[in-house]
C-alpha cells in the first residue's frame, strides 16, 4: 500500500490503472501506475486546500475541470514572445519548408519482412544490378526482368513524388539522397530497391508569417508541459510518500 500525505492508494487500485499504461514488463506497468495514482492524489489535494471542488474518485469528467484551474491559479506559464518564434523558425527552416519533388524509377526485389534468407538474397541480387548498372545496362530493361513492382511496365518509373506518398523507410533514403543512382539498395519493408533519382526540387520555405502562429502554439505547449512538470515536482517533494519512492523512477517528470 502507498500513503500519500493522509490517504492511502491500495494495491487492487494500482492493479486496475495498469491496464492505462502498457508497457515491456509488469513491474514498469506497475511502476507507471502506482506514479500517475501518487500524482493525481496530489493534485486532488492541493486543489481542494485552494476550494476547489474535486470529487473523490480519480479519472471522473470533474478531474479536468479542477486540474486546469488548479494550473492557472498556481502555475506561472510564459508565453512565447514573436522574437522566439522568429528565432526557432530560422534555427529550424527544414520544418517549414514544403516537401521536395523528386522524379524516381527503380526496380523492387520483393522479400518478405519474416523470411531472413529471402532478403539475403534480395540484397545479393541489387547489388549485383547496382553493379551492372554502373557499367552502363540500362534501368528499363532490368526492371522489366526483375522488378516486383507494377512500375516495371513503364520503365520501373514511379513518377514525381513528394513526403508522405511512400513508406516512411524508403522516404528516409530517397529524400536524403542526391540525384542519380543510389550506391546501395534501399531497404523497405517491401524487399529491396534499386533506386535512380532523375531529378529533385527542392522544397520552398513558407513565409513566417504562414507559421507564426503554429510556431507560438508549439512553444507555448513546450513551456506549459515543463512547467507543469516542475510543479509537480515541488508537490513531490513536499509531500510525505511512503511506499514509492520516485527517485527509482525513470518518467520524464522525474528528469
Amino acid at each position: 500500500m502507498i500513503q500519500v500525505n493522509n490517504s492511502s492508494i491500495s494495491e487492487a487500485a494500482i492493479m486496475a490503472e495498469m491496464q492505462y499504461h502498457p508497457a515491456g514488463t509488469k513491474r514498469t506497468a506497475m511502476l507507471k501506475a502506482a506514479e500517475s495514482l501518487i500524482i493525481g492524489e496530489l493534485l486532488r489535494q492541493r486543489a481542494r486546500e485552494l476550494g476547489l471542488v474535486v470529487k473523490s474518485e480519480a479519472n471522473t469528467a470533474s478531474d479536468d475541470n479542477f486540474l486546469d484551474a488548479l494550473i492557472q491559479a498556481e502555475v506561472v506559464i510564459p508565453q512565447a514572445s514573436k522574437q522566439e518564434c522568429e528565432q526557432y523558425y530560422t534555427l529550424n527552416p527544414q520544418r517549414f519548408a514544403s516537401s521536395p519533388l523528386l522524379e524516381v524509377s527503380h526496380i523492387l526485389l520483393a522479400a518478405a519482412p519474416e523470411d531472413d534468407q529471402q532478403r539475403v538474397e534480395a540484397k545479393t541480387l541489387a547489388q549485383q544490378l547496382i553493379e551492372k548498372l554502373q557499367q552502363g545496362e540500362i534501368l528499363a530493361e532490368l526492371a522489366r526482368n526483375y522488378s516486383a513492382c507494377p512500375s516495371k511496365e513503364t520503365a520501373g518509373s514511379l513518377g514525381q513524388i513528394s513526403r508522405g506518398q511512400t513508406v516512411p523507410e524508403f522516404e528516409r533514403q530517397i529524400f536524403s539522397a542526391e540525384p542519380g543512382l543510389l550506391p546501395q539498395p534501399v531497404e523497405s519493408r517491401y524487399g529491396y530497391h534499386i533506386v535512380h533519382i532523375a531529378r529533385k526540387v527542392p522544397g520552398k520555405l513558407l513565409p513566417f508569417t504562414a507559421v507564426e502562429q503554429k510556431i507560438a502554439e508549439y512553444l507555448n505547449e513546450k513551456v506549459r508541459r515543463k512547467a507543469v512538470a516542475q510543479y509537480i515536482h515541488r508537490l513531490i517533494v513536499a509531500s510525505d510518500i511512503s511506499g514509492y519512492d520516485f527517485n527509482l523512477s525513470d518518467s520524464p517528470l522525474m528528469q
